[in-house]
C-alpha cells in the first residue's frame, strides 16, 4: 500500500512512526499499570482509611480526556515554570552525546507520558482496587485469617492467585494498546507516532494509512486472544484442554 497523501509506503510509514509510539505509551502504561497494581492491593488492606476514601473521591477526575491533562500540564510546567518543554521529542539542536540525547528525549517525554497516566491513574486505582476487595472478602480469605496466616500470604495464595487471570487479561490488553498510540495527545505534543499519523491521515482522508494501522490492532488482538486461551491454562487450575484440544 501507498498513502494517499505522499509516495512512501504505508509500511515504511508505520515502521518509523512506531518506535515512538512504542516509548511513549509503553512508559505511561506500564507504569500505570504496575503502580496502580501495586497501590489498589494495599487499599483493599485499609478499606475505609484516608487514602481509601480520596481515591473513591477522586476517581472521576478519569472522566477527563488526557489531552486536557496535557494542555494543563504545558501551562504549568513548561509556560509558566520553564523547567519542561512545550512539545516535541528532542532538544534542537541535537545533543552530540548519547547520553545528552537520551537525557533530552526522556526531558521531552515527561508531559506526554504523565499527561496519558493521570487521566487514567484515579479509575484504574479505584478499579483494582474494588476488584481486591471482593476477593477479600470470601469465606476462603476469612478462614486463612483464622488459621493465623499472614496479610502477605494470604494475598499471595488467596487474592492474587485467583485473580491472576483477570490482571493478565488487562496486562495482555494494556500491550496491544501500546501499539495503537493516543491520537489527540501526541498531536498536542507533537509527538510522532501512529497517534499522530493516524490523526492527520483521518483528516486527510489517507485510507491506507488509516487501514494499516488499524490491520495491525485487529492482528494483534486476534493472536492475544488466542494466546491467552493456553495461559489461562497454566495459571489457573479450574482451566483445563480437554481432549479435543479445546480449553474448558
Amino acid at each position: 500500500l501507498t498513502s494517499d497523501s505522499g509516495s512512501r509506503n504505508v509500511r515504511q510509514i508505520i515502521i518509523e512512526r512506531l518506535p515512538y509510539t512504542l516509548l511513549l505509551m509503553g512508559t505511561s502504561q506500564l507504569a500505570l499499570f504496575f503502580s496502580t497494581l501495586y497501590l489498589a492491593l494495599s487499599l483493599s488492606r485499609h478499606y475505609g482509611s484516608f487514602w481509601d476514601k480520596v481515591t473513591v473521591t477522586l476517581s472521576p477526575l478519569s472522566s477527563i480526556p488526557p489531552w486536557f491533562f496535557g494542555i494543563f500540564l504545558v501551562l504549568i510546567f513548561a509556560a509558566e515554570l520553564k523547567i519542561l518543554p512545550f512539545s516535541g521529542v528532542i532538544d534542537a539542536p541535537i545533543p552530540p552525546t548519547w547520553i545528552g540525547r537520551t537525557l533530552s528525549i526522556l526531558k521531552h517525554l515527561i508531559l506526554p507520558a504523565g499527561s496519558l497516566f493521570l487521566s487514567s491513574f484515579f479509575i484504574n486505582l479505584y478499579n483494582w482496587r474494588t476488584f481486591f476487595l471482593i476477593y477479600s472478602s470470601e469465606d476462603y480469605v476469612e478462614t486463612a485469617k483464622a488459621k493465623g496466616l499472614t496479610s502477605r500470604e494470604i494475598e499471595r495464595r488467596y487474592i492474587l492467585r485467583p485473580t491472576l487471570p483477570t490482571i493478565i487479561t488487562s496486562f495482555a490488553l494494556l500491550l496491544i494498546g501500546v501499539w495503537t498510540g493516543a491520537m489527540i495527545t501526541e498531536t498536542i505534543f507533537k509527538w510522532p507516532g501512529l497517534g499522530s499519523i493516524t490523526y492527520r491521515a483521518i483528516g486527510l482522508f489517507d485510507t491506507p494509512v488509516i487501514v494499516g494501522t488499524t490491520i495491525i490492532y485487529a492482528y494483534l488482538l486476534a493472536i492475544t486472544v488466542f494466546l491467552l486461551d493456553f495461559i489461562y491454562a497454566i495459571v489457573d487450575p479450574r482451566v483445563k484442554i480437554g481432549g479435543g484440544g479445546s480449553v474448558q
